[in-house]
């Protein structure tokens, strides 16, 4: 019998996994576009891992019980890989799954437990400083300017003070005070960490599977192009690239974290051409899909392994390729200063577009209608949100 891969992830992740053939069923929140793709044969019923684990541990082991084969897992965010990493073992006995040492994931996740971490393994990190505003005063001295990260993202909490930026760039003491009392009242602690110089196109990333007996199975590297917001963003643009120096530095840190199974290395090229590595995802990502795309499909590597089916060999990604998010990217390039008729040329020949493809409109069409009912439900006061489709798994 053939395993279903089971994404707990967005239509990226998904696709990368339609491409190879994978029959699939998505595990997502009302409204999200991976709900309504052709590459889902079914949709489950979706809990948010950060306020009620439980309920989506049962949601999981319901749905694996009804299968003739164990499903293969897939996790796209923090969430629900320290889930599976902290649930490992009640989940392998319904799932099968690749995911790092629990020690090790923790220490990824948690920004503070990673500068302990590099600080061992003597990482090539920018310098940092790990502080818990509810009982800490303001440092003060320190070398600005600085970016001011939260220690494990939740939107929750991190986006009423940074908003859609994922850190924030303080360029004097003046600037983290008037943050202090907002910190305090969040009870948040955060990560002050030295600003390498330089914008989002100096990020580059190399991205791997290695299987448990340590062989790297897949991997390629690439570069933000554009991000929104414009500093500390998330991707719109993205590129993938051949970097050779990259790769290098990628591989020397799989081996003295001792990693096993997939991860998204972050770097920042500063002036002098060196490398600092930023941060390390334990997970699959959005970048699976223009990888699978480029010729390396990590996504269905594993699926091969963990389903016993044969890998694909050779692979390497080729260079070029690129992904947009369409309605994300276009204000990027505008705040770039980039025309709109200079910029659409260039997206639309884009090899890979997040959730727009025609050859699966449904995720676009239906995830936008969505999102247009939800607004104008949510502004009639006391009226119930649009009808959420469930079509449960077979």
């Amino acid at each position: 019998m053939t395993s279903l891969a089971c994404v707990l992830g967005d239509s990226d992740l998904l696709r990368a996994l339609g491409l190879a053939g994978i029959p699939c069923v998505v595990a997502a929140a009302p409204g999200e576009p991976a709900r309504y793709s052709r590459f889902a044969r079914a949709v489950l019923d979706w809990a948010d891992a950060w306020e009620r684990p439980e309920e989506l541990l049962q949601l999981l082991e319901r749905f694996a019980a009804a299968q003739d084969t164990p499903p293969v897992l897939f996790y796209e965010e923090d969430r629900e890989l320290l889930l599976i990493s902290r649930y490992r073992e009640r989940l392998s006995r319904h799932f099968r799954f690749v995911v790092p040492d629990p020690v090790l994931v923790e220490d990824l996740v948690d920004k503070g437990r990673f500068q302990a971490l590099a600080r061992r393994l003597d990482l090539p990190v920018p310098a940092a400083r790990v502080l818990n505003p509810s009982v800490d005063p303001v440092p003060l001295d320190l070398q600005f300017p600085i970016a001011l990260k939260p220690i494990v993202r939740r939107g929750d909490q991190w986006t009423p003070i940074g908003g859609a930026a994922k850190a924030l760039r303080l360029d004097t003491l003046l600037a983290l005070v008037s943050y202090w009392p907002r910190l305090v009242t969040a009870r948040m602690p955060v990560l002050l960490q030295q600003l390498i110089p330089g914008p989002e196109t100096c990020i580059e990333s190399y991205h791997v599977y290695v299987d448990a007996h340590g062989e790297t199975v897949g991997e390629f590297t690439g570069r933000k192009i554009r991000t929104w917001p414009p500093a500390y963003g998330d991707s719109t643009a993205l590129e993938i690239t051949d970097a050779p120096e990259v790769t290098a530095l990628g591989r020397d840190l799989v081996r003295r974290l001792g990693l096993r199974g997939v991860a998204k290395f972050d770097f920042k090229r500063a002036p002098d051409g060196r490398l600092y590595l930023l941060e390390v995802n334990p997970r699959f990502t959005l970048w699976h899909h223009l990888g699978a795309r480029a010729g390396v499909n990590i996504p269905a590597l594993v699926y091969a392994d963990l389903a016993g089916l044969p890998r694909a060999h050779g692979q390497t990604a080729r260079a070029g390729m690129r992904w947009c998010k369409p309605w994300g990217d276009v204000v990027a390039a505008r705040a770039a200063g980039i025309p709109f008729l200079k910029w659409l040329p260039w997206a639309l020949s884009c090899e890979v577009n997040r959730v727009v493809a025609w050859d699966d409109p449904m995720p676009f069409v239906r995830g936008v209608l969505w999102r247009v009912q939800s607004r104008v439900f949510r502004s009639r006061p006391g009226a119930p949100l649009p009808r959420q489709e469930m079509r449960p798994a077979s």
